[in-house]
């Protein structure tokens, strides 16, 4: 799944405008459910400026110090966006409402509130929108869900997270403010706040999770590899795929080490010509797949001890 920078360029103006809107509305209406939105706003617009730059990192070419390139510096900044959601976002609103539910305060003109909340649902259902819009061109006839798990662009799906988070949170503290207000319960402000956090850190675990697994060198799918197998294993010179080791460097580039065991009458032109021939075919196969490396199983150094092959 290649990433749109479509989505999040939407996410990131939506999102500023709002935080200045939320904590305007949250300092003259003295709101801590709107001050924890405008909180959650900041929040978002930073994210958007991390992934961008995560996005612009990842596509730095290969050095003497990173042969592989940058790839996984997309999967840092996503990981550092989870936990600014978790932190920054969740804990900062669940503060902010326990405060407001102990020492509930009476909020004044909600109309700055209705406001803010009428034009943010607006932003953020459009920001929504597009990146419901991009995702869906992406997912091809996998569900939501499944294409969530198996995508390894996680810039895809995080603003689609966090635009969710946003109108959720928006349609919270929408019905807790209205039912507050009209039956002067002062703490369902607080209760919104405290609502709001559990739903940004509910979004950040998942968010983390998919993140972590890219960044820690997740690997190709079971089909994938079943696949390759077959590619090897069809090959005129080759007996077996011993070991298969795979991992994603970045969104578009997986790097590949297969250790096969050749047939034992093989010299050393052989196995070259045949390794030539199994990574051409593998590449051929598999775009993503950028780096192959293949050597020989042990047995062979029993022909040729000092020969490893790679390529």
């Amino acid at each position: 799944m290649a990433s749109s920078n479509k989505s999040i360029y939407a996410a990131l103006a939506a999102n500023l405008l709002i935080a200045l809107t939320k904590f305007m509305a949250g300092f003259f209406s003295n709101s801590a459910a709107m001050v924890a939105e405008g909180v959650h706003s900041v929040v978002d617009t930073a994210n958007q400026v991390l992934l961008l730059f995560g996005l612009h990192q990842s596509r730095k070419k290969p050095d003497a110090k990173h042969p592989f390139g940058y790839g996984k510096e997309l999967y840092f900044y996503s990981f550092i966006v989870s936990i600014l959601i978790f932190g920054l976002g969740g804990g900062v609103s669940i503060y902010q409402g326990i405060a407001h539910i102990i020492t509930p305060e009476v909020p004044g003109n909600p109309t700055w509130n209705y406001a803010v909340l009428g034009m943010s649902v607006i932003f953020e259902g459009s920001s929504l929108l597009i990146a419901a819009k991009e995702f869906n061109k992406l997912r091809s006839e996998l569900s939501w869900w499944q294409a969530i798990v198996k995508s390894k662009d996680p810039s895809t799906f995080l603003v689609l997270f966090e635009d969710s988070a946003a109108v959720i949170g928006l349609v919270i503290v929408a019905v807790c403010m209205f039912i507050g207000h009209t039956y002067h319960i002062n703490y369902l402000d607080g209760l919104a706040s405290l609502l709001v956090g559990l739903v940004l850190i509910f979004v950040s675990i998942i968010l983390a999770r998919e993140s972590r697994s890219l960044l820690m060198g997740e690997g190709i799918g079971a089909s994938t590899k079943k696949h390759i197998i077959e590619i090897v294993e069809q090959d005129q010179d080759a007996l077996k795929l011993m070991h298969l080791m795979s991992t994603y460097q970045s969104p578009t580039e997986v790097l590949l080490m297969l250790i096969i065991s050749f047939k034992s009458n093989l010299d050393t032109a052989g196995i070259n010509n045949a390794i030539i021939r199994i990574r051409n075919r593998v590449k051929d196969e598999y775009s993503l797949i950028h780096f192959v490396i293949i050597q020989p199983d042990t047995f062979m150094e029993k022909v040729s001890p000092n020969m490893q092959l790679y390529v």
